[in-house]
């Protein structure tokens, strides 16, 4: 766009250097001027007045010319901006926040300007595992956060903030962090603030061939591992067989209230050690038969792909937790099946990360997976990739 601007403006402000040529001598030019007549001055003036309107007019054009072009590239950005990107934040509405546990909340966000998200989504759950990145304004910070899968109805609160397809809402799931500076951020917005967003970042590919995935779940890696289950079952829609098997471990029940396994031995199966602790007051499962917002999403995929997603529960109040047996209880059921891709995915705090799989790394700005440890290296797992999240 510079060279169609530079032509027009530097013929606007020519200098004399640039009329007259430099061999015509200094003298010379002095003598005719003197010696000019009337007639000449009047058509000197003339041809000044001429000179002039043809350089307003040329003004003019390059004005008109710089304004379009710069409507157009302000134009160029209000689209984009309008449309999540990986390249520039895009501003969301704040609809909805509902609770999921004392310290879990369900958000659900919407573009303020319309635009193609929809496109940029779809392609995203076609891929994998994918997060966005909030912004937290006052300290210039960001964090990575990975969306639920749409569903038609969330809950009663937010059954009139979906409704139509123009909406293109996101939601999240989100734990409040005391240590957390985007977390406790987000938490204290009102309802109708403003969120700037980034993304999509694909964080694990899918392969096509991947028919088994055995997900480990830590807390809120539980929306990556309903990611992976909405894009593994939906890509084939239910006819190949595919397998999502999830290992959800959480500190308390009320974040997986009303969840029940689908493969863990039941209580009288048990060993006689794990029967004396679960029968503790301490430890007994509370008497509430609600379910909470995501075993309630849980089920709601089982019930779209009936015998393709199994769920087993930990929970760390009741002495749950996920062993060698729990991994090798859908593994083993794997094995005998040849030609399909088995993938191990982790997802949850580093610390859960960590003693599952091994702690991902940072080498030149980069985080790297590391080598794998952790429980899973000990099973030494044939023909299962592993991935952390």
């Amino acid at each position: 766009m510079t060279p169609r601007l530079r032509g027009p403006s530097s013929l606007a402000f020519a200098g004399p250097a640039q009329w007259y040529p430099r061999t015509v001598p200094s003298s010379a030019f002095r003598a005719s001027h003197r010696h000019v007549s009337s007639s000449t001055s009047s058509s000197s003036s003339s041809s000044t007045s001429s000179s002039k309107r043809g350089t307003f007019v040329r003004i003019a054009v390059v004005t008109a010319t710089a304004g379009s072009i710069g409507a157009y590239i302000r134009w160029q950005q209000d689209s984009k901006n309008s449309t999540l990107n990986p390249f520039t934040f895009t501003h969301y509405e704040l609809v909805s926040r509902e609770p999921i546990s004392s310290t879990s909340s369900l958000f659900t966000l919407r573009p303020v300007k319309p635009g193609h998200n929809r496109e940029v989504y779809e392609a995203a759950w076609r891929t994998g595992v994918w997060s966005v990145m909030f912004k937290q304004p006052q300290l210039q910070i960001g964090r990575d956060y990975t969306p639920l899968p749409p569903i038609e109805k969330v809950s009663d609160t937010a059954e009139n903030i979906l409704e139509g397809e123009d909406q293109e809402p996101l939601r999240f799931l989100i734990r409040r962090d005391p240590h957390g500076e985007v977390s406790r951020y987000l938490h204290g917005l009102s309802l109708g603030s403003t969120v700037e967003m980034r993304g999509p970042q694909v964080e694990c590919e899918i392969p096509s061939d991947v028919k088994d995935i055995l997900f480990i779940a830590g807390g809120t890696g539980i929306a990556p591992a309903l990611q992976a289950a909405y894009t593994l079952l939906r890509r084939d829609n239910g006819t190949a067989g595919s397998r999502i098997h999830i290992l959800w471990a959480n500190r308390k029940r009320e974040d997986c209230l009303g969840g029940s396994n689908d493969s863990l031995q039941s209580p009288a199966e048990r060993p006689w050690w794990r029967k004396l602790l679960s029968s503790s007051p301490a430890t007994a499962a509370p008497e509430d038969p609600s379910k909470g917002l995501i075993v309630k999403e849980l089920e709601t995929l089982k019930s779209q792909f009936p015998g393709q997603i199994t769920v087993d529960y930990f929970v760390d109040e009741e002495r749950t937790m996920i062993d060698k047996q729990s991994i090798l209880r859908f593994t083993k059921s794997s094995d005998a099946s040849t030609g399909r891709g088995k993938l191990i995915l982790v997802s949850g705090p580093d610390g859960f990360i960590s003693y599952m799989a091994g702690p991902k790394m940072w080498a030149e700005g980069r985080e790297l997976q590391g080598p794998l440890q952790g429980i899973i290296r000990e099973l030494d797992l044939k023909g299962w990739n592993v991935w952390k999240l």
